[in-house]
């Protein structure tokens, strides 16, 4: 990258949608990243489109439930590194919505499956799982992957 270049980051949203003391996980299939192991619904940014808008939008395609942008949350921020990108993530937590959530994207996701907040699956996304543990104990900043 050359000094006039400016370097450019990938980002992302994640949904943390929690009822009863427990929250929402989605296992990962046929993606070449943590196949096998739950994380929380997301996705990346489309062009233009705020944090808010993306998880919205996300969770519709995702598993089909209704979120109103005043619902959401911001609840943690993480700075993410992988050899190939670098990565700025926003969990948003979301306090209501409409519609039962259902798999939408079942050749991508194998399951989703609410787990207790203080009981979660072993084969987690490593960054996923920091992230939540984080948000438990309301830190709003975390770094993964340097």
């Amino acid at each position: 990258m050359s000094n006039d270049e400016r370097f450019k980051f990938y980002a992302a949203t994640y949904l943390v949608l929690v009822k009863n003391g427990q929250i929402l996980l989605s296992k990962r299939t046929n993606i070449d990243y943590q196949d096998g192991n739950y994380s929380l619904v997301s996705g990346h940014f489309e062009y233009s489109e705020t944090a808010k808008q993306c998880v919205t939008r996300e969770s519709k395609e995702k598993i089909d439930i209704d979120i109103r942008p005043d619902d959401l949350t911001v609840s943690h921020i993480m700075h993410r590194f992988t050899p190939d990108r670098t990565y700025i993530d926003v969990y948003l937590t979301c306090i209501a919505w409409k519609k039962t959530p259902k798999n939408m994207e079942t050749k991508v996701c194998n399951r989703i499956k609410w787990f207790p907040l203080n009981d979660l699956p072993e084969n987690m996304v490593p960054e996923v799982k920091l992230a939540l543990k984080n948000i438990q104990k309301r830190i709003f900043y975390g770094e993964f992957g340097w």
